[in-house]
């Protein structure tokens, strides 16, 4: 299947929302503190994306987004993809896309960060070139307080 990354339209942002906190579901949630699963609502997710729109790349006709990848300066903030776009080739091409604004940008080297329980992910990311980093505390984004969450960090030479 073939993939056209693309800036999402402000109609999207339920779509994209949802998308987001169903692979947060997925991903995380049984690995982290209940407390962080509280404040993951379908709310925040869409709050966070509407703050953060252009910084955000997504994969998938217009309306149905099936992956999303958001960008923080040399970081790939945010991946995700719907689980029918799973095994398709998608999740490459919305990296690749995120990797060469990254690059446009000027950056060397992008990074990522990952909980430890996240095998998939990690797996992924090793498959596409990522390379293993220490795990230290990260301060999460919220729509409040920062929350402290150990994760692995992960760099990809560009």
């Amino acid at each position: 299947m073939s993939y056209s990354p693309r800036k999402p339209s402000q109609s999207e942002l339920p779509a994209l929302a949802q998308l987001w906190y169903d692979g947060w579901q997925t991903a995380h949630a049984a690995h982290v503190p209940a407390s962080l699963t509280a404040i993951r609502t379908m709310d925040s997710f869409e709050k966070r994306l509407a703050a953060d729109m252009d910084a955000i790349r997504v994969i998938g006709d217009e309306g149905s987004p099936l992956g999303l990848c958001m960008l923080k300066g040399n970081e790939i903030y945010q991946i995700y993809v719907a689980p029918e776009a799973k095994g398709t080739g998608a999740a490459k091409i919305i990296m690749e896309d995120g990797l060469d604004h990254i690059r446009s940008a000027g950056h060397e080297v992008a990074t990522l960060d990952v909980i430890p329980e996240n095998a998939r992910a990690i797996a992924f990311y090793e498959k596409v070139g990522w390379k293993r980093g220490e795990v230290r505390t990260v301060m999460l984004d919220t729509l409040d307080e920062p929350y402290p969450l150990p994760c692995l960090m992960m760099t990809k030479s560009l």
